[in-house]
């Protein structure tokens, strides 16, 4: 993203940033959405500067406004300009209407879409939704926006994809997918989580020339992780020095979680692994990453020991959920330690709820599910609700993943935006709850723990898909990039 800001945006604190800034500036509603359209010719010309045409879809809002600010401009630098308007223009009102006579002042066309349209253009403007779409797309509009998806040329969509909800970054019914999308004023939550990410392309982020003292007002809804400077270490510290991990899981068949959790605590800088696994596993887990200290643990009573030495712990990964890992699990969470509660473990935690302020809950959308009594449609048809309902049910950090993960305190919620699709495959779960309690052994906070985590993990994972691609990218192979924060 270019200009990118840190602060996130609901659609109404864009609304109140945007009469803040006329308030401010003593500008008008008009050359708000004069800068738009030419924020957006100004990006056609960097992206596409061959582009000879151009086909602008107009609605009925500000939006469509924006859209005539644009057919304008582009009509003025001798481009052939067509705008396909999904209603009588002359209906418009404000300065949607006032941007499409200026428009037409300079014989600007406008045909009445229809659903036989064919498109020739270059590029093609999306200028029929805003950000205050809040119900499905139907009708005709639904029909234009699968012409322009059908189209094979490239798309840029004003403020937002049409069909994108801007507050959960959800599909309405259907949505543009644009190569390139400019977001206006402030960037909106919705756009860098959930479906969303396949729908907006490249995301340009122009201010507009709002005044900061319009954003000192409005505290905003999500904050974007930025990637944390760590301290070099001291030349006389010691393993002791960097935190203890207990790393509790691997049932039969199930060894390789907590062998991926455990090394990758290690590999982001904890001093110490231990691992609590079924007995006939610990004499083999270790063979090739002898660091790891590996215990048989069949009871909870042989878990009291290193519960008190360690000073994190992860319970959850490949634990299953049999009688053994109820109660090496109801052990654990009475133990009054920081701990990262991940997998079979929240599934666990779902079945008999209860609260921590000492822990950070790590969840996909399925777990998300179970924990909340609700479906995983439930849970991305609004994932910054979800995740503020998780972490006020159950206290702590709730960290959900996904594109774009969340991550839910009492006091705020974040947003990281590394990682690739090629982290859908198994055992990236259980390196992310190694890579946090890694960190929280570390002296982080548990907040930071969980935000930098979810940020380092998906750093790695886009730098080993840089020369060899997403497909087959396993989870061990983020094990070099971990150790490399520091470049």
């Amino acid at each position: 993203m270019q200009n990118e800001p840190i602060n996130l945006y609901r659609a109404e604190q864009v609304r109140a940033l945007e009469q803040s800034a006329i308030s401010i500036q003593g500008i008008s509603s008009f050359e708000l959405m004069n800068r738009a359209g030419i924020a957006v010719f100004a990006c056609m010309n960097n992206k596409w500067p061959k582009m000879q045409s151009v086909a602008i879809f107009c609605g009925s809002g500000n939006n469509a406004g924006d859209g005539y600010i644009v057919a304008r401009l582009a009509l003025l630098a001798n481009l052939k300009v067509v705008v396909y308007s999904l209603i009588d223009p002359e209906s418009l009102s404000g300065d949607a209407l006032l941007a499409y006579k200026h428009y037409r002042k300079i014989k600007g066309d406008v045909i009445l879409f229809h659903k036989d349209q064919v498109i020739d253009a270059d590029v093609v403007v999306d200028a029929l939704f805003g950000i205050g779409l809040s119900r499905p797309v139907t009708g005709l509009y639904a029909q234009a926006i699968r012409l322009i998806n059908a189209t094979a040329v490239k798309v840029i969509a004003i403020d937002i994809p049409s069909g994108i909800q801007a507050d959960t970054g959800c599909v309405l019914a259907c949505a543009v997918k644009a190569d390139c999308t400019v977001s206006f004023v402030a960037l909106k939550q919705g756009l860098l989580t959930g479906q969303a990410v396949d729908y907006c392309g490249d995301i340009i982020y122009e201010a507009l020339a709002v005044p900061t003292a319009a954003f000192l007002e409005i505290k905003p809804a999500v904050v974007q992780v930025i990637k944390a400077v760590l301290a070099p270490r001291d030349r006389y510290s010691h393993k002791g020095c960097y935190g203890h991990v207990l790393i509790i899981g691997g049932d039969h068949g199930y060894t390789g979680a907590v062998r991926l959790a455990g090394e990758a605590a290690l590999r982001v800088g904890a001093g110490l692994v231990s691992i609590a696994t079924r007995a006939e596993h610990a004499a083999l887990m270790n063979l090739n990453r002898p660091e790891l200290m590996c215990h048989g643990v069949e009871s909870p009573e042989q878990l009291t020991r290193l519960l008190e030495k360690a000073s994190v712990v992860v319970i959850g990964p490949g634990l299953g959920q049999s009688d053994w890992a109820n109660r090496l699990f109801n052990k654990t969470i009475s133990a009054g330690k920081p701990m990262i509660i991940d997998a079979d473990a929240l599934n666990l935690l779902a079945k008999t709820p209860t609260t921590n302020p000492q822990w950070i809950l790590t969840p996909h959308p399925g777990e998300a599910a179970r924990l909340l009594n609700c479906s995983t449609i439930d849970i991305e048809q609004d994932r910054f609700a979800s995740v503020a309902a998780i972490q006020g049910q159950y206290d702590g950090i709730a960290l959900l993943k996904g594109a774009g993960t969340l991550i839910a305190s009492a006091e705020d919620c974040a947003i990281s935006t590394t990682g690739n699709p090629g982290m859908a495959t198994a055992g990236m779960g259980d390196v992310l709850a190694g890579v946090i309690a890694g960190l929280l052994a570390q002296g982080f906070s548990l907040k930071k723990a969980a935000q930098q985590g979810a940020y380092h993990h998906g750093w790695a994972a886009d730098c080993a898909v840089e020369k060899k691609g997403e497909r087959g990218l396993l989870a061990s192979d983020l094990m070099p990039y971990l150790r490399m924060w520091s470049l």
